[in-house]
């Protein structure tokens, strides 16, 4: 068997009973789940005619699905791909937990991680069998035979967003060495000028080495349906196909016609993004208000928060009026001394844990 960590959100279980004790119930901000309608449009095509469909679906999807998406990251992130480079993912998470397996790592390889990370690039190396370093300083490796390097910007946890130059001295380190960098560009659309890996300020034109992995989670609140897709290198995207194909790894075909109708209609995406830049800025001023240090936060799904204590003593304190959220220890002993707390309740919750924490 796999020798994996305990499943990290378990560990909160005493919290959560703490903070449904409230007498007003509990304001869930310790995970990242949207709570928003998803838009008409994207519903209707998951139950339309794709919902009457009963042959089995193409691991690649449709062609149309492919340009639609293609057409979104050009429209909202100035990335150029060919749609035959567009790969349909059951969700990110499964790729983000099975790409060092597909991409033939093992033992004796290096996986670099980011500093505080999302747990699930430390599960994929450890399924792989590499070896997961934690390093934001690729330069600091030595000898380490890398084969493949995560960036996630904007970040999860801490809402960091890294600059063209940083991207641009991880793909050229990355191609010197011949590993392959995989951008987590989950929460893109959630930000203001954030760059992919894929725009031509970053990688020169080039997609050689690279991939960019998106969720419709976020951006859609798609998260129920498990909709995600990899792009980026061509030759590396038909590998990834091909191995998919094999191992019957597909996205239904109700869940391939409502993503296309998600990347077809940026107006739902935007307004969304709206949505969760509210609910930070009245978090912050919140946190900020009980003592808490916000920092980076810049953009993305989360705040990343101190009181200058452990982790586990803030999500106490948190849990007695109400409020749960996510000590930081999770992503890394990076994250020691801070929480993450999500932006994804309700306007009532946040607005409820906003009186809470007021001192």
């Amino acid at each position: 068997m796999i020798g994996l960590p305990d499943f990290p959100w378990d560990s909160l279980a005493g919290d959560r009973a703490l903070a449904e004790a409230h007498p007003d119930g509990i304001v869930d901000l310790s995970v990242g789940t949207p709570v928003d309608p998803i838009a008409p449009g994207v519903r209707a095509a998951l139950s339309g005619p794709a919902a009457d469909d009963p042959g089995y679906p193409t691991t690649h999807g449709p062609t149309t699905l492919r340009v639609a998406v293609a057409g979104s990251l050009a429209r909202r992130f100035g990335v150029t791909v060919d749609p035959v480079a567009v790969l349909p993912t059951i969700g990110s998470k499964e790729l983000v937990a099975w790409l060092p397996t597909l991409l033939g790592l093992g033992s004796g390889d290096t996986v670099v991680i980011p500093e505080l990370a999302y747990p699930t690039y430390e599960v994929g190396a450890r399924i792989a069998g590499a070896t997961a370093v934690r390093s934001d300083g690729l330069t600091a490796l030595g000898p380490a035979r890398v084969g493949l390097v995560w960036v996630n910007s904007p970040s999860n946890p801490t809402g960091k967003v890294l600059p063209p130059e940083h991207l641009r001295k991880v793909v050229s380190w990355a191609r010197e060495r011949g590993a392959v960098v995989a951008s987590d560009e989950c929460y893109l659309s959630l930000s203001d000028g954030a760059s992919s890996i894929l725009h031509p300020d970053v990688c020169g034109g080039s997609h050689e080495g690279l991939l960019a992995v998106h969720s419709m989670s976020k951006s859609s609140g798609l998260a129920g349906y498990r909709a995600g897709f990899v792009t980026g290198d061509p030759a590396l995207v038909a590998a990834l196909l091909e191995v998919r194909k094999h191992a019957g790894m597909i996205v239904p075909r109700p869940v391939q016609a409502a993503m296309e109708a998600a990347a077809s209609d940026d107006a739902p995406v935007a307004a969304q993004a709206a949505v969760y830049a509210a609910r930070r800025a009245r978090l912050r001023v919140a946190l900020e208000k009980a003592g808490l240090r916000v920092d980076h936060s810049e953009a993305g799904l989360y705040l990343w928060a101190t009181a200058g204590e452990p982790g586990r003593t803030t999500v106490r304190a948190f849990a007695e009026q109400g409020v749960l959220v996510a000590p930081g220890e999770f992503y890394g002993p990076a994250g020691a001394q801070h929480v993450r707390v999500a932006l994804t309740a309700t306007d009532e919750r946040i607005d409820a844990a906003v009186v809470r924490l007021s001192p």
